[in-house]
């Protein structure tokens, strides 16, 4: 088996695709999400001083931040690019003057990051009006508004770069995972990330997986201690006893996941308690027989850096999941445009 290595794949087209998951036994997020896949997509919501919230209130991924969290995340940001204090902006533009703009996808994806978007343009002006079309999840063509803004042209304009950071950054991660969903559509693996993400977004880009994964907040991976190959190296092989050690740290709803190089390492991280057992660069047929030691016992994971066309090769081992690095790390960005009429 000849498994491809993750390049950056070429632009995808989405327009008319349906979801990927079995309704039948979906919970109730699941299903909302689903639906609006399916082309059943929720009317538009406003977001105004008065009314409406920058999280979608049936909001079916679970975004990971508090409200607190969000404005801290992304006033945090707008420090960094200096939107508080734009010279730019400041020069260009009458302090009163306001404006409408538009914001619209120039490539087809799936959106990922609306709510910090939102947050941006209401951080530099608490008095915007924003009127939500898609929302985190749903799937758009090239051409498609996300969402439309009525408030003061300066702040609209200090705030565009990060509020288009945010979508384009997280809408790429989202748009690469539904590509490998779409890989492995019928096979019955799981698609998730690997266990590389960026310092600070780690939250946001699993959530952006999450986005592109047709999983809601029900499937959101739960906290777990991974023992990699290293950790074992330091304990001189013992699995038995890194797991026994890992078992009285963790908080006690936690998952213990172990790195396998052979059908031995498997049945000693079984014998141990282990959870999850996981393997990387392994050969075929040794993958199959990991696989066939675990079946029923523990979740089997393979991890890597493989492009989707690996997806169904590597499904047919009998893995439960693939934990794909490069959603987190190599997804291209979804570009956005801010489409600014000032009055």
């Amino acid at each position: 088996m000849n498994i491809p290595e993750f390049r950056t794949p070429e632009e995808p087209r989405f327009p008319g695709e349906r979801p990927l998951a079995n309704r039948g036994q979906q919970p109730p997020a699941e299903r909302r999400l689903a639906d609006r896949r399916a082309g059943q997509r929720r009317t538009s919501r406003a977001v105004t001083p008065l009314e409406g919230t920058p999280v979608a209130t049936d909001d079916p991924l679970g975004f990971p931040l508090s409200p607190r969290q969000l404005d801290a995340c992304v006033r945090a940001a707008l420090h960094e690019d200096g939107a508080f204090s734009d010279v730019t902006a400041i020069a260009c533009v009458v302090s009163t003057r306001r404006a409408h703009g538009t914001i619209v996808a120039r490539r087809a994806g799936v959106i990922a990051g609306v709510p910090l978007a939102i947050a941006a343009f209401r951080i530099l002006d608490p008095n915007v009006a924003i009127r939500v079309d898609v929302e985190d999840g749903d799937e758009v063509d090239e051409g498609s508004v996300i969402f439309r803004i009525s408030g003061l042209a300066r702040a609209m304009l200090s705030a565009e770069r990060v509020a288009l950071s945010f979508l384009q950054r997280l809408s790429g991660v989202a748009t690469l995972t539904a590509r490998y969903v779409r890989a492995a559509y019928g096979t019955g693996v799981e698609i998730c990330d690997g266990p590389n993400t960026t310092p600070g977004l780690r939250a946001l880009e699993r959530y952006a997986v999450r986005a592109g994964n047709r999983r809601s907040t029900s499937a959101a991976r739960a906290a777990r201690v991974q023992i990699r190959e290293n950790h074992l190296a330091a304990m001189s092989g013992d699995i038995a006893g890194a797991v026994r050690r890992a078992r009285e740290l963790a908080p006690a709803d936690a998952s213990i996941s172990v790195a396998c190089r052979s059908a031995a390492d498997v049945r000693a991280a079984m014998d141990a308690g282990a959870d999850v057992v996981t393997f990387d660069a392994l050969n075929p047929a040794q993958l199959r027989e990991c696989v066939e030691v675990a079946r029923g016992r523990v979740l089997t994971e393979i991890s890597g850096a493989f492009g989707p066309d690996a997806v169904r090769e590597l499904a047919a081992t009998g893995v439960d999941r693939l934990a794909i690095s490069p959603l987190t790390h190599g997804a291209p960005v979804v570009d956005f445009a801010l489409e600014f009429e000032a009055m």
